[in-house]
């Protein structure tokens, strides 16, 4: 018996193909297509995006002064990579939604 439901984390990393560039539309488009294809199955998939791939708030707390406005940075350079994450999944004909408390 399979799983039914799945949890996958994606490190921000994964949506850029080089380190050039934040987001490569082929590797999103890449993901996507592998998401769709575990849908397919009948697994439900709930994915937890990273955003290393534009700002770790670790890394702006020279920049801002109070930690927690860093970490709210990060959380919203995730919902960037969320963004277009549903992006490339509804190119690929997968129905998803950003999910945040944010």
């Amino acid at each position: 018996m399979g799983y039914e439901s799945v949890l996958l984390k994606l490190s921000g990393e994964a949506l850029s193909a080089s380190g050039d560039a934040i987001l490569d539309r082929g590797a999103i488009d890449t993901i996507a297509a592998q998401i769709r294809d575990v849908t397919s199955t009948g697994v439900r998939l709930a994915v937890v995006v990273g955003a290393g791939n534009i700002l770790r708030g670790r890394d702006v707390t020279d920049v801002v002064e109070t930690q927690a406005t860093a970490d709210q940075m990060g959380m919203l350079a995730t919902m960037i990579n969320g963004l277009a994450l549903m992006d490339g999944l509804e190119r690929a004909g997968q129905p998803a939604r950003v999910m945040s408390a944010v």
